[in-house]
């Protein structure tokens, strides 16, 4: 439901130093309008697939797309479709797998969301800063406030603590390094096609799926090297259309978040617990503090609602992992 947003994402592959052999294109629109925008515009090595309802969703799309790839190929990228790729982003990806020839999958590093400032070896970041790696970033409220509770993550970025609620790979500096992880973005990631001989996307992440890529890299970080090369750059621009309402957003937070959090540790002990519940509960009363001071006060109270029903659901339903 993207038509736009696609065609400059596939512009910015047409311009690649590395060209990828094969661009498979899985669309769940419920129009015709990404079709016919593509047959406007000739892109090189395309396959366009529409899938029905039954295939329908992000996971379930992935799963679909990874059946369709040629039998020659050894690596599949994943890309949102809100992407726009430097013009060395495959090279990068495919230069990480030469030199970490263990490495099952390799994630991208997006370069537009974040601020970050070069500072001294021995720098000492204040509590509203987060430094890593010779580079310091402003750090959210909701950090911010962990930290002063003693709840922020004990792992580095791109590392799920046992009581999950971690830093994400957009921790990770602009070094032009390469880091090993355990939990790859799933619109910027990339994985040896013989991982999926073994693993697939869930499809208990139905439509949206949010967290679905760190459910997916978790299983796969249990048994190989997952990396970020920071130097497969790419821009990320949030587009609104195809996401869902932020009722059933906030409801995703929560139950999908207390899934993945399993995933990683199936038998949390009491700490463990009590910690994820505490964070939960803490970002739940930031957001709704968000109503008073932000514009969108309909779409934060809903989100909120959302969040507050998927915390108390799972007291009579937590979700099955899969």
């Amino acid at each position: 439901m993207r038509p736009e947003p696609l065609l400059k994402l596939l512009q910015s592959v047409q311009k690649q130093s590395l060209y990828p052999d094969e661009v498979l294109i899985i669309d769940g629109s419920l129009n015709n309008d990404t079709q016919i925008n593509l047959n406007k515009n000739k892109i090189d090595s395309i396959k366009y697939f529409s899938v029905s309802d039954e295939d329908r969703g992000l996971t379930k799309q992935r799963n679909f797309g990874i059946n369709q790839v040629s039998p020659n190929c050894d690596i599949v990228c994943f890309l949102d479709d809100d992407t726009i790729l430097e013009e060395n982003y495959f090279e990068e990806l495919i230069k990480t797998y030469n030199i970490f020839p263990d490495a099952l999958g390799v994630g991208g590093y997006i370069t537009n969301e974040t601020k970050w400032e070069k500072v001294k070896d021995n720098y000492n970041p204040s509590i509203n800063e987060f430094y890593f790696d010779g580079w310091k970033r402003k750090d959210g409220s909701r950090f911010v406030l962990r930290k002063k509770l003693h709840l922020d993550s004990d792992c580095p970025p791109g590392f799920s603590s046992s009581f999950s609620h971690g830093r994400s790979v957009s921790f990770l500096p602009p070094t032009n390094k390469i880091y090993e992880v355990e939990q790859l973005m799933g619109g910027v990631s990339s994985f040896k096609k013989t991982v999926f001989e073994k693993l697939s996307f869930s499809t208990y992440f139905e439509g949206y799926g949010l967290y679905e890529d760190a459910d997916f890299t978790l299983r796969v970080a249990k048994v190989g090297k997952l990396y970020i090369n920071t130097a497969a750059k790419l821009g990320h621009f949030h587009a609104e259309l195809g996401r869902p309402n932020q009722y059933y957003y906030g409801k995703m937070v929560v139950r999908n978040g207390w899934y993945v959090w399993r995933v990683k540790n199936p038998n949390p002990n009491f700490l463990d617990r009590v910690k994820w519940n505490l964070i939960t509960l803490l970002l739940m009363g930031i957001r709704s503090t968000n109503i008073l001071t932000e514009r969108n006060k309909k779409a934060i109270f809903t989100e909120t609602l959302g969040r507050s029903i998927g915390f108390l659901s799972l007291i009579v339903d937590k979700p099955k992992l899969r």
